[in-house]
C-alpha cells in the first residue's frame, strides 16, 4: 500500500476543519474530516495518549519492549509511544525487541531498518533468531513445506520468539502494533474458523495477564491509513515491502474483505471491533484450560505447546504432523514420548532451549 494511495486529498482551499487556520491537507481515514498536517499529527498522538491512560496499559518505572519489524506500524509506535513518554512523562524504560525469522531479501533488510530506528530514537535493540531458538530459519522451513500453512510455523514461532525474547530483556510489557484493520480480521477470522476461545480474547487491549509478560496493543483503534498517513508526513525511516512467503496467508481473504467495507462506511472496522468486544460466550461452553507445555514450560492449553509440536514434525520430516487441529498431534507425540525424550535431533533445538 502506497502512502500517496492513502492520503486523501480535500479539495483546494478548505480550511482544517479542527483550527480553521491552515489550509486542510488530508481527508482524514477514519472521521473524513478535512484536517492541516500539524493538527493531524496532535489528534493522532492524543488519541493514543487516551487510549494509554484510559486502559492504564503502563505504571511509572516499567520496562517496556517494542515489537519492531522495521515496518510501518512497529516504527510509529516506537517514535510516538517515545514521543508521548517524553512529553507526558510516562517514566518508562523502552526497548525495542526484534524478532529474525531468517527469510532472505526481506526480514535482513527490514532488520537494517530497525537498527537505524535503534540511533534514531535512542532505544536499546535486541534481537532474536529462529534458528537460535528453534535451529530453523523459515527459509529451511518453506523449502521442506512448501509455500501452504507456512505462515501457521512463523505465526506460532514468532508469537513464542517475541515472548523469549521479552524475557531476556527482563521487561514488565511488550506492546505490539496490532491496529484497528489488524483486530477487526482477527475477529472476523476467529469467527470463520469458530475458534471461540481466541475469539473471546481477541479484542482486549491487553492480553496475558496472568502469564509471564503481559501484551499491549496501543493502536487497537488507530486505523492502518492513519498510521501510514502519519508515517508518511513525518517522513520515519520504515520498510515497506511485504513477505515473500505472505501473498497465500488465509489472513489476506479477511483484509480485502475489511478494504471492501472501509471504503463503503470507514466506522466499519470499530463497529466489528465493537462486536468483538460485545460477544458472550456461553457459560455451557467449554474453554480450553491453559497450563504449561510439558516439554519446554511455555504456556499451553494441550501436553506440548503448538511450537514443540510443530518443531517436533520438522525434526521428524513430518512437516504436516502439527497442521490444524492440535489434539491429535499431541496424542500422537504423546505416545512417543519416551522415544523422543532420548533423541537428541541434530537438526533442530527443542522450543525454548536458551536459559532465560
Amino acid at each position: 500500500m502506497e502512502a500517496e494511495e492513502v492520503v486523501a486529498k480535500p479539495p483546494k482551499g478548505r480550511f482544517c476543519t479542527i483550527c480553521n487556520q491552515r489550509r486542510a491537507a488530508l481527508k482524514r481515514p477514519k472521521t473524513l474530516e478535512q484536517i492541516c498536517r500539524e493538527c493531524f499529527y496532535a489528534v493522532f498522538e492524543e488519541e493514543i495518549h487516551g487510549v494509554i491512560v484510559d486502559n492504564q496499559l503502563f505504571k511509572p518505572g516499567e520496562r517496556v519492549a517494542i515489537g519492531a519489524s522495521g515496518g510501518k506500524d512497529s516504527t510509529v509506535l516506537a517514535y510516538v509511544l517515545s514521543e508521548l513518554n517524553r512529553r507526558h512523562n510516562y517514566g518508562l524504560d523502552l526497548f525495542l525487541l526484534s524478532v529474525d525469522e531468517g527469510i532472505t531479501g526481506y526480514r535482513d533488510d527490514s532488520l537494517e531498518t530497525v537498527k537505524r530506528n535503534e540511533i534514531q530514537y535512542g532505544l536499546p535493540l535486541k534481537v532474536v533468531s529462529y534458528k537460535d531458538l528453534y535451529g530453523w530459519t523459515m527459509d529451511e522451513i518453506v523449502k521442506l513445506i512448501g509455500l501452504k500453512n507456512n505462515c501457521t510455523f512463523c505465526g506460532v514461532f514468532r508469537r513464542q520468539a517475541l515472548d523469549r525474547g521479552a524475557t531476556l530483556l527482563k521487561v514488565d510489557k511488550l506492546v505490539t502494533g496490532h491496529n484497528a484493520d489488524d483486530i477487526a480480521e482477527t475477529v472476523l477470522l476467529n469467527i470463520l474458523r469458530g475458534d471461540i476461545a481466541r475469539l473471546s480474547r481477541c479484542t482486549s487491549i491487553t492480553t496475558g495477564e496472568d502469564g509471564p509478560i503481559p501484551r499491549c496493543k496501543p493502536f487497537k483503534y488507530t486505523y492502518e491509513k492513519e498510521i501510514l498517513t502519519y508515517a508518511y508526513f513525518k517522513r520515519l525511516d520504515y520498510f515497506s515491502t511485504e513477505c515473500i512467503y505472505s501473498p497465500n496467508a488465509y489472513r489476506g481473504f479477511a483484509r480485502e474483505f475489511i478494504k471492501d467495507l472501509e471504503r463503503i462506511r470507514p466506522r466499519a472496522i470499530l463497529d466489528i471491533i465493537k462486536s468483538g468486544e460485545d460477544f458472550r460466550i456461553s457459560t455451557s461452553t467449554k474453554m480450553p484450560e491453559q497450563g504449561n507445555c510439558e516439554r519446554c514450560g511455555y504456556i499451553s492449553s494441550q501436553k506440548w505447546c503448538k511450537a514443540c509440536v510443530l518443531l517436533e514434525g520438522l525434526n521428524r520430516g513430518l512437516p504436516k504432523l502439527g497442521i490444524g487441529r492440535s489434539r491429535g498431534a499431541n496424542n500422537e507425540l504423546s505416545k512417543n514420548a519416551k522415544e523422543a525424550k532420548g533423541i537428541d535431533s541434530i537438526q533442530s533445538k527443542q522450543c525454548g532451549t536458551l536459559d532465560f
